[in-house]
């Protein structure tokens, strides 16, 4: 069986190392001590607003607090910017990139988190792909969107390749998360987002549900991220990390 090369870009399957080491060597605009910093701002990124987007942001703003919400769609932007500054031949549909961020979370949410066994991002990712499915988007965006968001915490994968919008929301993610590399975007797009779509104390809103998630379920994906032999009551590498995000404190109040 062959896949169609088109459906493969468009949905962005487009194959890309996973390691950023390995990604970012010898980057002619991302590596050095002054990486390219496009002067954008959060106008310059308008989000996609499809009929499918509508429903999946009324679905998501009944699940989620406005903290995890807001970082989705900071997490589009961030991503996008990435993108258009430094890898400027990479192509993809906006929209399953959108709906990829606005869903990666979506496993945190009271209704899963506690209800299931599974680790956020792989209950996450089954919610999503069924939700996407069930308002009629495409099989292989919903495929994508899934798999996006399985990966979303591959952090420490060394090796092999990722989807490309699997990579570009990694990449989101961190800088949003912890500041890992936020000097590839301007400042002034880091503090226009964070006005269009507040921080309200993000890093410690991330850090206790980091925390409640590997005191439920200490075999959890999240645990990658700890020491080995990690047991509850060993204070979290992860969370004390977020917490510890100084490019973004200042927007955190």
């Amino acid at each position: 069986m062959s896949f169609n090369e088109q459906d493969v870009a468009f949905y962005g399957f487009t194959p890309v190392p996973r390691d950023p080491d390995v990604l970012f060597k010898d980057h002619p605009t991302a590596s050095g001590e002054n990486p390219k910093q496009d002067l954008f701002e959060f106008k310059d990124i308008p989000l996609p607003d499809s009929p499918l987007v509508q429903k999946v942001k009324f679905f998501v703003k009944e699940k989620l607090n406005e903290q995890t919400f807001n970082h989705s769609n900071r997490v589009y932007i961030y991503g996008t910017a990435l993108v258009k500054t430094h890898f400027t031949a990479w192509s993809y549909d906006a929209e399953t990139y959108y709906l990829s961020c606005l869903l990666h979370d979506i496993g945190t949410a009271d209704a899963f988190l506690a209800t299931t066994k599974m680790s956020f991002e792989f209950k996450g990712a089954i919610v999503a792909r069924d939700l996407i499915l069930n308002l009629g988007g495409q099989e292989d965006q919903a495929d994508s969107i899934c798999e996006s968001i399985v990966r979303h915490q591959d952090i420490f994968v060394k090796g092999v390749n990722i989807t490309m919008i699997g990579q570009i929301l990694q990449l989101a993610t961190i800088l949003d998360n912890v500041g890992l590399r936020a000097n590839l975007i301007h400042p002034n797009l880091i503090e226009t987002t964070c006005a269009a779509f507040p921080r309200k104390g993000w890093s410690e809103c991330f850090a206790k549900v980091i925390e409640k998630e590997l005191s439920l379920k200490p075999w959890c994906h999240t645990s990658t991220f700890e020491r080995p032999n990690w047991t509850e009551g060993v204070q979290s590498n992860f969370a004390t990390d977020v917490r510890g995000n100084q490019v973004m404190k200042k927007y955190d109040a």
